[in-house]
């Protein structure tokens, strides 16, 4: 097969954006021989006085809309080229070269490259794009394009004396130090890079982010460059940028594939010893590790990210998790390997966990994997397009010699398609001298012949007559696979990856080609799927973030407030001299306390009612979703495509329930046992014992809350009310429920009142419009009513005119049953209703001085005037 080449707009725009800042440069080809110290070299012309090059910079920085922040003096003639992974960026730089040879003459140009991977990728596009550009350009004379070899310093004297078109492709590290053989003086004194040196070569850098350090960009100006042009898609320092084709850009205008994130978490996973390495940090005199861990919160056992020093136990920072009482103080750590021990021998490494349920989990992938490829293909085959999926690993043992990876995939794949897996799938991992697979950094000699051999067979792998669909890689070797057709990426790594989000994407945002090696351009059909172990929230949010810190796109942010929005709201003057107000606070403004009884029985009796009635406690989930990610204004956003989940069969240790119950609830041993045994529930513990756990305590804890809202007793504190300084002005944040007042003697307001809710805007604004309605005004946030779950602020104070004058504490609700159903307590939060409970009693109590004086739970006016205007 052999990839066919288009011209796309945005690429002419690139390197027409180099071109433009030449504009008055003379074409000054030259075949004249110059001679310096004996040696005969044909350099690039210089760049002609008096050329306008600052006024060219300015002028395209213009054209693209981009701000000039800097002179042509700050970062010497370095220009920035930013385009989207997947947009052709080699390609663009490669044909640049072509230009500026037509249209300036100039002959000399080294590629420097930060890795081998990409070095091996910039060879293959510069033999596949061979005649494409000899086509284009009338076969102008391409001497050489050649990669530097330390053994094969002769081509370097060819490279400066030939006088055709020269491309010198080479890693920076080959020049980077001073003991590199091409820094090294020979038998002549002189030293091999003294021949590109004298060419003053046009420097193109591949990702130079990878560049950045002190000793790099001395290297890089060793070569003497006549300028520099720097293209990549995540650039650290933008110098002199000149064209940019981002991230949004290219999705929008479909020039890579769309995207999917298939998000793969276990449901409800809270059992066990669960410990996970987040980082690792040491000072000159201390070390400390953030770990992630289980949580004994009062209400449920939870995920939560703590730090650890030495000697420091998990069973105390977990709040006294039992999981954690044997065996987990931190005794030492191994900062090169990222890993921290703990005084049982046990060993965590960073990314990695110890959950019960990763076998599960990545079981899970490559069944989505599967999936998806499969449905891909149904779609792509008739369009003679091979859908090819990636799985990356960590440990090249998971999948050779029979590892639970090609276990696990072998039989996924039989179930799914009863055929033999046989050919579809096979691993591409560096061996060692002997011809063992192992595992890689990605920058050694036999990572080089991996490269090669996955770019020897890139078009290959494009065939449909080649039955390999399904493809292992070594993660180290990533950068190395840039196939259009890949459809599906599965990352089924044992420790967490330090990719961004943008370079896991990366190796598949290329579009899809054909037989013909055409491209497809269906944006419907060009998907990605991204196979992860994180939630697709969590992954588009890094994905976002990553966007906006590499490209400076700057998305819209409702959470951003700015200060000169501030509103203040301001109560009136005389608010406390108007009648109705005085009459309404007379009845509200005493400060109570409580004091709670009831029989142990009842709450035993009530709580095993509750539990008898809770939900089933099923086994863990792995759940799957997947979502299509879209951009625009706001950032990185989601639309649910599909989901599904897989019970797992884990057997759980099991902890000592009454211990961890008695603790929660403070109840005794012996009554938690006599709820538990006559509950008949028992044994769904085994499903998922920390979920019952959690259940368990939530239901025995509404019992007892019901139980105490029925004894709980309030009583006014003698001598103590509320004082008016509770109404004082603040300043706050307009939103789309403020309430602007317009009738201000109904109310304390002068302008503003500060909502939440569209239930409580149209509360405001039906007080403020009722005839009925004499006076209301919003509770400050300091009238607290204490109860046993903490302290309550109601709503509203109205004053409403019926059959007689009452006087209300309303909270406003809405629970989705409509103005004439009104509100459905048994709807709200427990904690709600328990509170609403505890209202009730401290107005009932304040009711025996003030008979009109009464606390309802309402969505609207109306529902007062129904119930009080009879």
């Amino acid at each position: 097969m052999k990839l066919q080449f288009e011209t796309l707009d945005y690429q002419q725009q690139a390197v027409r954006s180099v071109l433009n800042l030449f504009v008055g440069q003379p074409n000054q080809q030259t075949n004249d021989l110059q001679l310096t110290n004996h040696f005969q070299f044909c350099p690039n012309a210089e760049l002609a006085t008096g050329l306008p090059l600052a006024e060219n910079l300015a002028n395209q920085q213009k054209t693209q809309q981009i701000k000039q922040k800097t002179t042509l003096s700050d970062h010497g003639l370095n220009f920035t080229v930013e385009m989207e992974t997947g947009t052709g960026k080699t390609y663009v730089y490669l044909r640049t070269i072509f230009e500026l040879n037509r249209e300036y003459g100039w002959q000399k140009f080294v590629i420097v490259v930060p890795s081998v991977a990409i070095r091996e990728g910039v060879l293959h596009t510069l033999e596949t794009t061979r005649q494409h550009f000899a086509t284009l350009f009338d076969n102008v004379s391409v001497n050489q394009k050649f990669e530097y070899k330390s053994n094969q310093l002769s081509r370097l004297k060819q490279f400066a004396e030939n006088h055709n078109i020269e491309i010198l492709v080479i890693n920076i590290d080959s020049f980077a130090k001073d003991s590199n053989i091409i820094n090294t003086l020979n038998e002549s004194g002189v030293a091999p890079i003294h021949y590109i040196q004298q060419t003053r070569p046009i420097v193109m850098i591949d990702e130079p982010q990878n560049m950045e350090t002190e000793i790099r960009r001395k290297a890089i100006e060793s070569l003497k460059p006549l300028f520099t042009l720097r293209y990549s898609a995540t650039h650290k320092n933008a110098y002199h940028p000149i064209f940019s084709f981002n991230p949004v850009q290219a999705y929008e205008q479909g020039y890579v594939k769309q995207i999917e994130v298939d998000g793969v978490l276990a449901e409800n996973e809270v059992n066990g010893a669960y410990v996970a390495l987040k980082e690792l940090k040491t000072t000159a005199k201390s070390w400390s590790a953030k770990m992630e861990i289980l949580f004994n919160d009062k209400k449920a056992m939870k995920k939560k990210v703590v730090t650890i020093k030495p000697n420091q136990d998990l069973f105390e920072l977990s709040n006294q998790n039992e999981m954690y009482r044997s065996g987990y103080i931190l005794s030492g750590m191994d900062f090169d390997a990222q890993m921290i021990e703990f005084n049982s021998g046990m060993q965590v490494f960073a990314g990695a966990n110890n959950s019960a349920l990763k076998d599960d989990l990545q079981k899970m992938q490559i069944r989505r994997t599967i999936e998806e490829h499969l449905q891909k293909e149904k779609k792509f085959r008739p369009l003679g397009v091979k859908v090819l999926s990636l799985f990356f690993i960590d440990k090249v043992d998971n999948y050779r010699n029979g590892g639970k990876f090609y276990q696990w995939f072998e039989e996924i794949y039989q179930e799914l398609v009863n055929e033999s897996p046989e050919g579809v799938h096979d691993g591409y991992f560096s061996k060692d001298k002997k011809g063992v697979v192992k595992d890689t950094s990605g920058t050694t000699q036999a990572d080089n012949d991996t490269y090669q051999l996955i770019m020897k067979n890139k078009e290959g792998l494009l065939s449909l007559d080649n039955p390999l669909r399904f493809i292992f890689s070594h993660s180290a070797l990533r950068e190395g696979w840039d196939n259009p057709n890949v459809f599906q990426i599965c990352t089924l790594n044992d420790t967490a990856s330090e990719l961004k989000k943008r370079q896991e994407i990366g190796r598949g945002l290329r579009l899809p080609v054909d037989q013909k090696g055409e491209r497809l351009r269906d944006k419907s059909k060009n998907i990605l799927t991204v196979i992860a172990n994180e939630s697709y929230e969590e992954f588009a949010s890094k994905l976002q973030r990553e966007i906006e810190e590499d490209c400076g796109v700057t998305f819209e942010k409702s959470q951003i407030k700015n200060k000169a929005e501030r509103k203040v709201v301001r109560y009136r003057k005389d608010f406390s001299q108007h009648p109705e107000f005085q009459t309404l606070w007379e009845r509200i403004k005493y400060k109570t306390t409580y004091r709670v009884a009831f029989a142990q029985a009842d709450l035993i009796e009530n709580a095993i009612a509750k539990i008898a009635k809770m939900q089933r406690v099923e086994a863990v989930k792995i759940q799957h979703t997947k979502v299509k990610l879209r951009f625009d204004e706001t950032g990185v956003q989601t639309d649910l495509r599909g989901e599904g989940s897989d019970i797992t069969k884990v057997e759980w240790a099991i902890p000592d329930v009454l211990n961890m119950l008695q603790k929660k609830m403070g109840l005794t041993r012996e009554t938690l046992c006599n709820i538990l045994q006559k509950s008949d529930r028992l044994q769904e513990i085994f499903a998922n014992p920390q979920r019952f756990i959690d259940l368990v305590a939530e239901k025995i804890n509404f019992a007892l809350q019901e139980i105490m809202a029925e004894g709980v007793q309030y009583r006014r504190i003698a001598g103590k009310t509320y004082e008016m300084t509770l109404f004082e002005d603040f300043e706050f944040y307009p939103n789309q429920f403020t309430f602007k007042v317009n009738e201000q003697e109904k109310t304390i307001h002068e302008e503003y009142i500060s909502l939440d809710s569209n239930t409580e805007t149209s509360f405001a604004r039906d007080c403020e419009n009722s005839e009925q309605v004499e006076f209301y005004f919003k509770l400050p946030k300091k009238f607290k009513i204490p109860t046993p779950l903490g302290n309550y602020n109601p709503d509203w104070a109205v004053v409403f005119k019926g059959q007689n004058k009452i006087y209300f504490v309303a909270e406003t609700k809405n629970t989705g049953k409509g103005i004439q159903a009104g509100v459905d307590e048994s709807l709200l939060d427990q904690s709600e209703q328990m509170k609403i409970a505890y209202a009730r009693k401290n107005f009932n109590y304040l009711q025996q001085d003030f008979n009109d004086l009464k606390y309802e739970v309402v969505e609207s006016v109306r529902e007062i005037s129904g119930r009080y205007s009879r």
